[in-house]
């Protein structure tokens, strides 16, 4: 298959350059596949088949003519559907959005066709980016790739698992608490985070616009890098990148506290594995790391409910239960609890600041539980019950709240082969040097 999903978009490239094989051939292949996955993965809201092979002959016939604009150039993605994509419609996952077709391509999205990235189609998610299953969607649940009565996570779902079933090479998702890096630590995948405001949200339905990211979903740090140059644009140069010193941070207390008895086990196999490699991990942690949830709770709920407070005067019944029930609950977080949690943000932010000093970077786990089945309300952890919400976003919502850029690499699979996450947190600003930092922890782990 020309997409299997141990190949990297830079052998895919040099393939397409040397003409090896055809950028038609390429899409037809995605499209194969698509077809063949889709009515049982659920990870498509539309496919886009007759543009993206008109978008193929044209990318064929530039790099016949020596135009070839570098490593994306008929490159298969997918976008979540919560981001524009020109000449269709937005649905964010849900009956409430308007679905007139959107009149132009988000940023992020206008500059990957600039790369000559080839959009194949928009993807399923959790309505909203409001949770993290992709179960509660217009569109029905998505599936995990590995096993269809698992949740893939979310709310990026549609977008990990085109990218974990060979679907397509890459997606682009957001994260508002973890949106991109639990499905891509569910899914086995890299999925990044940048620093907060570093690619533009315009053009993507907002959550809550100060926690809101956008960023990719990839087979390997080197196609995140790819993607990340791309939708940052010719204006968004790199910052300089400092040598990586191999010295990494562990925020043990809250951060380790809940844990799968096998998650923790692979996390501790990684940090053994980084450890025999000369990299140096010792403990660091957050200050007032378990205010994490209040602090994040406040903010979310406050700044959805008011982008939504319009749509639940008017069509709350058109919600999906579990999102409209967020939504309303928004509405008894009080100003002066919005306020209190801002100011736990900058405590928060402060905490985390300090942790890195003498680090490349914070590494902890991304997800405390493998994949889990649908429909699962509530797990036991440690011999305690804790819903599937709070336990999926306890290790990555506290870098939106503080802007921190986040990327999670797969390190391991439990006995049932389902894959375990790595969470890797860098200084603000600095996505290119926790990049270097992932790529060098990427071969150490070698999962792939």
């Amino acid at each position: 298959m020309l997409l299997s999903p141990d190949a990297p978009i830079q052998r895919l490239a040099a393939a397409i350059e040397r003409a090896e094989v055809s950028v038609r051939e390429v899409v037809d292949a995605s499209l194969d596949r698509v077809e063949a996955r889709n009515t049982t993965l659920n990870a498509f809201t539309q496919v886009l088949s007759d543009r993206s092979r008109v978008a193929a002959d044209r990318a064929d016939r530039e790099i016949a003519a020596g135009h070839y604009r570098g490593p994306l150039h008929g490159i298969p993605i997918s976008i979540k559907d919560l981001i524009d994509v020109a000449g269709t419609p937005t649905t964010a996952a849900s009956h409430v959005a308007d679905r007139s077709p959107a009149p132009s391509d988000a940023p992020v999205v206008a500059r990957l066709r600039e790369a000559g990235a080839i959009v194949i189609g928009k993807c399923n998610l959790h309505e909203f980016a409001f949770g993290t299953t992709g179960e509660d969607s217009a569109f029905g649940p998505t599936r995990h790739p590995l096993d269809p009565q698992r949740s893939p996570g979310g709310s990026s779902s549609g977008s990990a698992v085109s990218v974990a079933d060979g679907m397509v090479t890459a997606s682009i998702g957001t994260d508002t608490g973890g949106s991109i890096r639990i499905p891509a630590a569910a899914c086995g995948l890299v999925g990044l985070k940048p620093t907060f405001d570093e690619l533009p949200c315009h053009g993507i339905v907002p959550l809550a616009p100060s926690l809101d990211h956008v960023g990719p979903l990839t087979r390997s740090v080197a196609d995140a890098r790819l993607l990340f140059a791309a939708m940052r644009g010719a204006t968004g140069a790199p910052a300089p990148t400092t040598p990586v010193t191999r010295r990494l941070g562990c925020p043990r207390p809250y951060f380790l506290d809940v844990l799968d008895a096998e998650v923790r086990e692979i996390f501790d196999t990684a940090l053994t594995r980084l450890g025999s490699s000369e990299w140096m991990v010792r403990d660091s942690p957050v200050r007032y790391g378990h205010d994490t949830a209040t602090v994040c709770l406040h903010l979310v709920l406050s700044e959805a409910t008011a982008v939504h407070a319009s749509s639940l005067d008017t069509q709350a019944e058109s919600y999906t239960e579990g999102v409209r029930l967020r939504l309303e609950l928004g509405r008894y977080v009080l100003g002066e609890d919005y306020a209190r949690a801002q100011r736990g943000r900058a405590v928060l932010t402060h905490a985390v600041d300090a942790a890195l000093v003498g680090h490349d970077a914070l590494v902890l786990p991304t997800l405390a539980i493998p994949a889990w089945p649908l429909g699962t309300e509530t797990v036991d952890v440690g011999g305690r019950p804790i819903s599937v919400r709070n336990v999926t976003l306890r290790l990555t919502q506290l870098f939106n709240a503080t802007g921190h850029p986040a990327i999670s690499i797969p390190c391991g699979c439990t006995t049932g082969g389902l894959p375990v996450g790595l969470q890797l947190v860098g200084r603000r600003g600095h996505t290119d040097h926790l990049l270097h930092v992932a790529e060098a922890c990427e071969t150490v782990l070698a999962c792939r």
